[in-house]
């Protein structure tokens, strides 16, 4: 895994949208971004547990933390519509979005799988990165080096029996990665990529994996390194790639050919 020890000053100044952040890793994000001089704007259902982020981040950071609860298997369009108003009002710059949120949903064969569940995942897990980033887009423009990061998984990369709607949602991740990246690369200064955590011990992990000693698994915690170098200035040569966290060697990554 990558070691890497920035400053706390490495973020600073930096504005970043953050999903799924009441928990694991987005949660995780928080913290260690707040650490790291940036201001973020903190997207989660719960907004109890956002509030407990609040309070902790402020303690250190004053100042650093807007939230904004946000159910994404029950917003509708008009939803994202006043989001994408009050990011262009309040936020006229963003510099980052990492899209976490994600529900498991039912492992079982797809021809079992329960259709109203297939949709309130799909909503979660692609419909909220669409949405997002075009609410977040104008913003995400006016930034000199901006990022949108997509949390995919191995099973979004490689099919695999029983992962359903997560599975397929990642897939879907994966192409809206390419299609932006292949559009933006050229005409932003945004870099836009996919990050495969691997297995992290996370409420999603333990119930995909009931008999697994949960501390088999790294932290969330512990992967911070790879996220802070992936949203600084020293990553402005990594786009259109799907990464792996647990092998990322930035001196390896090359620019997407272009077609």
């Amino acid at each position: 895994m990558l070691e890497y020890h920035p400053s706390s000053q490495h973020l600073a100044s930096k504005k970043i949208l953050i999903t799924g952040a009441s928990d694991g890793i987005g949660r995780a994000n928080a913290v260690c971004f707040a650490a790291h001089g940036a201001e973020l704007i903190l997207l989660g259902r719960s907004q109890e547990k956002l509030e407990h982020l609040f309070d902790e981040i402020e303690e250190k950071s004053s100042g650093k933390v807007t939230i904004h609860p946000m159910d994404f298997a029950r917003a509708k369009a008009d939803d994202y519509s006043r989001l994408a108003e009050s990011l262009n009002e309040h936020f006229p710059i963003i510099d980052g979005i990492i899209h976490n949120a994600a529900q498991l949903g039912t492992l079982c064969p797809i021809e079992y799988y329960p259709n109203s569940e297939w949709e309130d995942l799909i909503k979660v897990n692609l419909n909220a990165a669409f949405y997002l980033t075009k609410a977040a887009m104008p913003s995400l423009k006016r930034s000199k080096d901006g990022r949108i990061l997509l949390i995919s998984s191995s099973v979004g990369r490689k099919g695999r029996a029983y992962w359903g709607g997560y599975g397929v949602s990642k897939f879907a991740l994966e192409g809206l990665m390419q299609i932006l990246a292949d559009e933006l690369g050229s005409t932003s200064n945004i870099r836009v990529n996919s990050l495969n955590p691997g297995g992290t011990r996370t409420a999603m992990r333990q119930a995909a994996y009931p008999a697994e000693d949960p501390d088999s698994q790294p932290t969330p915690e512990s992967l911070m390194p790879i996220y802070l170098y992936l949203l600084g200035p020293e990553a402005a040569h990594i786009h259109g790639q799907a990464l792996d966290l647990r092998d990322f060697n930035p001196d390896t990554v090359s620019p997407p050919v272009n077609r």
